[in-house]
């Protein structure tokens, strides 16, 4: 159990490391919702790889972290930013746009729209496609 432990707090070391670079990238903004003067938390994209990767964090707000971990919770009108952000030159940000659209599309039209107008490297889509939320 000790293992698990350790391996887990090195990765969080790790992935905090990156935590200066990511807030300078996002402008200490959340790099999804855009919501500034928030509490931010680095986010890896899942699946994870072996070692903490800088292009797969992003610096998200707690209240898009819960609503990642929780998709259920999702409130469609609140990310019709993502037709923005799907135009990022930060793959991280596009892969989780198209994520996110993704989820949303199964309700709402106008991210399918989104989705279908964009035309993203197939790096991104089939990262996105990985773990879908």
């Amino acid at each position: 159990m000790a293992k698990g432990y350790d391996t887990n707090q090195q990765r969080q070391m790790a992935l905090s490391a990156f935590g200066k670079d990511l807030a300078r990238r996002a402008k200490s903004k959340c790099e999804l919702s855009g919501a500034s003067g928030v509490p931010l938390v680095i986010y890896e994209i899942p699946p994870a790889p072996a070692e903490p990767d800088f292009n797969r964090c992003l610096m998200v707000s707690e209240d898009v972290l819960d609503q990642i971990n929780k998709p259920n919770k999702i409130i469609p009108d609140q990310w019709r930013r993502l037709g923005e952000l799907i135009w990022s030159d930060i793959p991280a940000v596009q892969i989780m746009a198209v994520r996110l659209l993704s989820h949303i599309a199964k309700q709402e039209n106008w991210a399918q729209d989104i989705i279908d107008d964009a035309h993203l490297d197939f790096a991104v889509l089939e990262q996105a496609a990985a773990k879908p939320l």
